[in-house]
């Protein structure tokens, strides 16, 4: 294990990733809002979900409102007297859990089609790409309105409940294509080396073959992909949210933060849509910077 941490410590990946402060900065950021959003319950000073602990007379305050003398609201509070910077660390919570499951849905359901499609091919290779050109013509979005008009048809009393279903549903629905076409082309690359055709001249079965030596060598692209396409699916969850499709009004999502802090922004409560706002910028643009980082160290020609 100490061997192991060594020599990664020696590669060319961390050295890349601790002469670079772009990537150190966007790391840093990202581990706070992951590490905040973990441990929700006890960084955040109010738990927003707990009603009995919710105040009407505390609606709408402005930031660093004092009472007895101590800042009690550091970023003030929404139309039901949460408190934002508790409504934000939960909030964060909610976006990553969506973000990160939809992406790993995403990443299992694309991987495993665009093995098939580029290792075996012919027929089924026409047919998965042929699905994924009709689900490129639908976007999250519209996806995701689907989903909720057929789920409150269906179950008109469950809509709390089905509305994390609906965001990762929706986001997964139309994220697995770009790994689809990505492990397809890199599979079509690799089928054709000389390490796969000693595999199947020994005998080795098709499946093994796709799964212990094709795969690991597609998974690169994969990697970075998947951590690029966590902040794009951040961002849909608050648009949906934004919308009223994503998570229910009572949960302080950072889109529907800015959803209820929209209605007061002309009124002179700037701070219940500002600060969701720029903790979904710093989420996303962390989570990319990395993203970007980890494209330019596995990539040997743009180092």
């Amino acid at each position: 294990m100490n061997k192991t941490i060594a020599r990664w410590l020696d590669s060319d990946v961390f050295y890349s990733f601790r002469t670079s402060p772009v990537a150190v900065t966007a790391a840093v950021l990202a581990f706070i809002c992951i590490f905040c959003s973990i441990f929700a319950g006890w960084v955040a000073p109010h738990n927003p979900f707990d009603l009995t602990t919710l105040e009407l007379s505390d609606a709408r305050l402005p930031p660093a409102w004092e009472k007895d003398g101590t800042t009690k609201y550091l970023l003030g509070t929404d139309d039901q007297g949460r408190d934002i910077l508790s409504a934000l660390i939960y909030g964060a919570r909610i976006s990553l859990v969506v973000g990160v499951v939809s992406v790993v849905l995403s990443v299992i359901i694309g991987v495993a089609f665009g093995l098939l499609a580029g290792f075996i091919g012919g027929t089924i290779d026409t047919v998965l790409m042929r699905l994924c050109d009709v689900m490129l013509s639908f976007p999250p979005i519209l996806v995701a309105l689907l989903i909720a008009g057929v789920g409150r048809a269906l179950f008109p009393n469950a809509h709390e409940s089905l509305a994390f279903g609906v965001l990762i549903v929706s986001i997964t629905l139309t994220g697995w294509v770009q790994y689809a076409r990505t492990v397809r082309g890199s599979t079509m690359v690799e089928r054709s080396k000389e390490y796969v055709q000693a595999a199947r001249v020994t005998g080795v079965a098709p499946l093994r073959i796709m799964f212990r030596h094709v795969l690991p060598n597609v998974m690169g692209p994969v990697l970075v992909l998947a951590t690029i396409q966590v902040a794009t699916a951040i961002i849909t969850e608050a648009t949906l949210s934004f919308l009223g499709v994503g998570v229910p009004p009572t949960s302080p999502s950072l889109g529907t933060l800015i959803r209820v802090g929209n209605d007061y922004l002309f009124s002179g409560e700037w701070w219940i849509t500002v600060f969701p706002g720029v903790m979904l910028v710093l989420i996303a643009l962390s989570v990319n910077l990395l993203g970007d980082w980890l494209r330019d160290a596995l990539n040997p020609r743009l180092r």
